[in-house]
C-alpha cells in the first residue's frame, strides 16, 4: 500500500513529470526558412527580394568610371633662351633622362631651401642628388658633396624667409638659363653626338664665372684643370652615363 502511494506521488509531482516528458521529446527542429533552397533571396522578415532590382556593378568599377582622367605629359627637353638656335627638329639635341632628372631635382632643392628662383647652385645640387651619372660620381670623387654644396649655398645666398613659399617651378635665374644654353651649345659644337648630359650642365655652370654655382665649385676645389678633364669625357658623351 505504501509503495503504491509513493508511486502515485512521483507521478503526481509536476517537476518529475516535466523532466520525464521532456526527455521523451525530440530536439526542436530549426525553422525551415534558414535552409530554404527555393529562393536564395527569400527572407522571413523582408519578404521576397526582387533580384532584378539588384545592381551587379562592382563598386571598384563604379569608381573607375566616375574617376576623372588625368593626362600626363613627359618632359623631353629643358628650357632654352634661344629656341631659334636649332634649325630643324632632326638636328635638335636631346637631353638625357639623367640631365632632365638633375634639372628636376635642382628645382625641388630650390623649393626646399625656399628660394624664389632656380639658380646655378640649385642645378649643381640637382646633379649631385640624381647621383647615378658620371658627372655626379666625378664630383664626389673630388670631394664635392651635396651637404657641402648646400652649406656653401646658405653661406653665399643666406637663409630664405621661413614663411616664404616657393612656386611649384621656381623660374631660372639669368645665369642658370645661360648655363643650360651653354650645355646645349657644347653638344651642338660637338656635332650633336649623343645626348646632352649632366656633364654639359656642369660645364655650363663653370662657364658662368660670376654665378653662385661657379663660386661654390671654386670654393670646394673645382679648377679649370678638372673642368678640362671633364670636358674631355664630355666629348665622348655617348659613354658618360653608362
Amino acid at each position: 500500500m505504501a509503495a503504491h502511494s509513493s508511486c502515485n506521488c512521483a507521478l503526481a509531482n509536476p517537476i518529475i513529470s516535466r523532466i520525464d516528458s521532456s526527455s521523451k521529446q525530440k530536439k526542436p527542429s530549426v525553422p525551415l526558412y534558414f535552409f530554404s533552397t527555393r529562393n536564395p533571396l527569400t527572407n522571413p522578415w523582408l519578404g521576397v527580394v526582387d533580384s532584378s532590382s539588384l545592381s551587379l556593378t562592382s563598386p571598384v568599377s563604379a569608381l573607375q568610371t566616375n574617376r576623372r582622367r588625368i593626362h600626363k605629359s613627359v618632359i623631353s627637353s629643358l628650357p632654352t633662351a634661344n629656341p631659334d638656335s636649332v634649325v630643324s627638329d632632326a638636328k635638335k639635341p636631346k637631353w638625357s633622362w639623367r640631365a632632365i632628372k638633375s634639372f628636376a631635382m635642382g628645382e625641388l632643392e630650390a623649393r626646399k631651401l625656399k628660394y624664389p628662383n632656380t639658380g646655378t647652385e640649385a642645378l649643381l645640387m640637382g646633379i649631385l642628388i640624381e647621383g647615378t651619372s658620371f658627372t655626379s660620381k666625378f664630383l664626389r670623387a673630388n670631394n664635392i658633396m651635396l651637404y657641402k654644396v648646400r652649406e656653401e649655398t646658405i653661406k653665399l645666398l643666406g637663409k630664405a624667409d621661413l614663411y616664404f613659399f616657393s612656386p611649384e617651378h621656381p623660374p631660372l635665374t639669368e645665369d642658370a638659363q645661360r648655363a643650360l644654353d651653354s650645355a646645349l651649345d657644347q653638344n651642338l659644337k660637338a656635332g650633336s653626338i649623343g645626348e646632352v648630359m649632366p656633364a654639359h650642365i656642369l660645364l655650363g655652370i663653370w662657364s658662368e664665372v660670376d654665378s653662385p654655382g661657379h663660386k661654390i665649385l671654386a670654393t670646394l676645389g673645382f679648377t679649370d684643370e678638372k673642368s678640362k678633364e671633364l670636358e674631355s669625357f664630355a666629348s665622348k658623351s655617348g659613354f658618360l652615363d653608362e
